[in-house]
């Protein structure tokens, strides 16, 4: 799994696509399916605003390779999809063979409702020409079988506030959009959830696993339940880690980090672990 930092670029929606191979009739094909999810940054909403997805075989027929999905434009709350949530772009018939690249289009609607209730525009350098660029590895579509493409946007990474910018300056030049998107092919079906007391403390959550490469991390927020789930991940050992992001009310206990070592995840399977509490 890699975590892959996206630049001059754009997000969004993918179209119906025809493959590399002559015979694409359905009772032939393969199921294409992308979905988007979010790892949670300090905001109220993020949205985005998609419009269009395409991918690329390895096919080289044609110049360029690409190929574009059928998908409705639309603006998308990634904040929204936590917690093992995901949001279906695109669910069509594609003829089986090998996806070398996923692009991924945002149009010009794009912002974030910032903690202070203010409105800010989010723009992404050379987006709308060029599109977001993810590169994907061991992505082979079967005849009859679904594959699943999952990208979980960071929020936290994504969204760059510009040096020098303070209270008072145009709101417009606030943030840029540099997307931070980790693509989780289909064979990744592994998962972690489970609960953190108190609520209140509106814990953040790590899942760390180390790899030849270095840590590889995933985040998420619990709910207002105190429950948490993190969808897409490799199997392996993890070290979940547990930090509060509030203060606890005066004369009660203070709120602190939580880890929880050696959790094994298995191909296929969530693991739910122990409660853990933050008091």
């Amino acid at each position: 799994m890699k975590i892959i930092q996206l630049f001059p670029a754009v997000c969004a929606g993918l179209l119906g696509l025809a493959g590399c191979a002559k015979n694409d009739e359905a009772a032939n094909s393969a199921r294409l399916e992308v979905r988007l999810m979010d790892a949670p940054g300090d905001f109220q909403q993020v949205v985005l605003d998609v419009q269009q997805i395409a991918v690329n075989q390895k096919c080289g027929k044609e110049e360029g390779g690409w190929k574009t999905l059928n998908f409705q434009p639309q603006a998308i709350n990634v904040l929204a999809y936590v917690n093992g949530k995901s949001s279906l772009l695109v669910s069509d018939d594609f003829a089986p063979g090998d996806l070398k690249e996923i692009r991924l289009i945002l149009g010009p609607g794009s912002y974030v409702l910032g903690r202070d209730e203010q409105r800010y525009p989010l723009r992404t350098p050379s987006g709308a020409t060029s599109g977001v660029k993810l590169k994907l590895e061991k992505a082979t579509l079967r005849q009859h079988v679904t594959f699943q493409l999952l990208l979980d946007f960071d929020v936290a990474k994504s969204i760059v506030q510009r040096g020098g910018w303070k209270a008072g300056d145009n709101k417009e030049e606030r943030y840029l959009l540099k997307p931070v998107v980790r693509v989780v092919a289909q064979d990744l079906r592994c998962g972690l959830r489970g609960t953190v007391t108190p609520a209140n403390a509106q814990p953040q959550i790590l899942a760390i696993r180390s790899t030849i490469l270095g840590p590889d991390t995933l985040s998420t927020a619990a709910d207002a339940s105190g429950m948490y789930q993190l969808s897409g991940l490799a199997a392996g050992t993890y070290r979940v880690e547990f930090f509060p992001s509030t203060t606890a009310p005066a004369g009660e206990p203070a709120y602190h980090p939580a880890a929880s070592a050696s959790i094994v995840v298995v191909n296929g399977q969530v693991t739910t672990l122990d409660p853990v509490k933050l008091n």
